[in-house]
């Protein structure tokens, strides 16, 4: 974990602790517990199925575990993934001009990858729809694989055209997880559960749109991943990031700004203001909660701040309002949390997570 506070600009992104529970699920009991120790998560925040952890702690067991198992797919498929095949695929990309060729191109490369679980892409008139076929039987892996398929597909598909492409609509063959809400983060709001297919809409208008990436970019995204991948493309001239660095230089204050008020600050109307974020796939109020949940985690864990400091400084009147909400975005309150992450990095140093060779890259 880091030690010192980040620059004000730096995105604090986190994740629902479910994703580790499976991401070690196929590791032995050792290996477990050293990959989980060099990415700073504790192995009791397993059994905690609300908290969530930092993102690049997130990726840094995903790279823990694709270098343990020499599989980028945590060893869902019965064909590894084996280390450096992102990469490769990745590059395949860079030369196919229009988005709708490389994610073919991306499509097809996953086939030739993975035995269990593949996808297809299909057009009726303005909707696009990526549709996955997966043979995988075991329930919690089956769910998984899909998970991390579809994060890798979109997540691909907005840094190519440089921009986050929107999802309308997103079907899922199995039931609703516990975890479901991460999903609105992960892929969108309008979300259906228990259906025939697990598909992804998005708009076909996106689809002629130019890859504008570069080998240079390629090796940014690359040192960056599996970060840059999993969680959701930042745009920096995203309406989502603007309001976000704002809202950030709203820390110490009682009254965080309406939307109302960032309207004004943008010199337009709030109804404008809102069409944008909904087009990015966010509302003003998730994105407000998201970003005090992920500052409040990142003091919790970085910084020497009292819990009643941390609270005032995100904007909570009393203590126990900020209890109460720390408790509703993670599942334990927040001097419980802290505890734990102090008792992890108390722990003897294993190997050190910035020797580790970046699998994904």
């Amino acid at each position: 974990m880091p030690v010192l506070a980040p620059p004000p600009s730096t995105e604090k992104d986190t994740v629902s602790v479910q994703f580790a529970v499976c991401a070690v699920r196929h590791l032995p009991p050792e290996a477990r517990v050293r990959v989980l120790h060099a990415a700073g998560i504790q192995p009791e925040l397993l059994e905690q199925p609300r908290v969530r952890v930092p993102g690049e702690a997130f990726s840094a067991l995903w790279l823990g575990v694709a270098r343990e198992m020499n599989d980028e797919f945590f060893g869902l498929d019965a064909r590894r993934m084996k280390v450096g095949s992102f990469s490769v695929l990745a590059h395949s990309l860079l030369a196919c001009g229009t988005l709708e060729r490389a994610l073919r191109q991306l499509l097809r490369g996953f086939a030739v990858l993975l035995d269990d679980v593949n996808a297809e892409l299909s057009c009726d008139g303005e909707h696009a729809c990526i549709t996955l076929h997966n043979r995988i039987t075991d329930a919690q892996d089956r769910r998984f694989a899909e998970e991390t398929l579809l994060v890798m597909i979109h997540g691909l598909m907005c840094w190519l055209v440089g921009r986050r492409i929107a999802l309308t609509h997103a079907t899922f063959a199995g039931p609703q997880p516990e975890h479901s809400a991460e999903y609105a983060l992960l892929f969108c709001n309008a979300l259906s559960f228990d259906t025939p297919h697990t598909r992804v809409f998005f708009n076909a208008e996106a689809l002629p749109a130019p890859v504008v990436q570069t080998l240079a970019s390629l090796r940014t995204f690359l040192q960056n991943a599996p970060q840059s991948v999993f969680l959701k493309y930042k745009n920096e001239q995203s309406w989502t990031a603007k309001l976000r660095r704002k809202l950030r230089t709203h820390q110490g204050s009682q009254d965080w700004p309406t939307l109302e008020d960032m309207a004004q600050a943008f010199h337009m109307a709030p109804n404008t203001l809102r069409r944008r974020l909904e087009a990015e796939g966010e509302s003003y109020q998730s994105l407000k909660d998201h970003l005090r949940r992920d500052l409040a985690i990142h003091h919790l864990c970085s910084s020497p701040l009292g819990v009643a400091e941390i609270g005032a400084l995100l904007g909570f009147q009393e203590p126990s309002a900020f209890y109460r909400a720390f408790k509703r975005w993670c599942g334990v309150q927040p001097g419980a949390y802290r505890a734990q992450q102090r008792l992890q990095q108390a722990r003897p140093s294993g190997q050190n997570v910035a020797d580790s060779p970046q699998n994904l890259r």
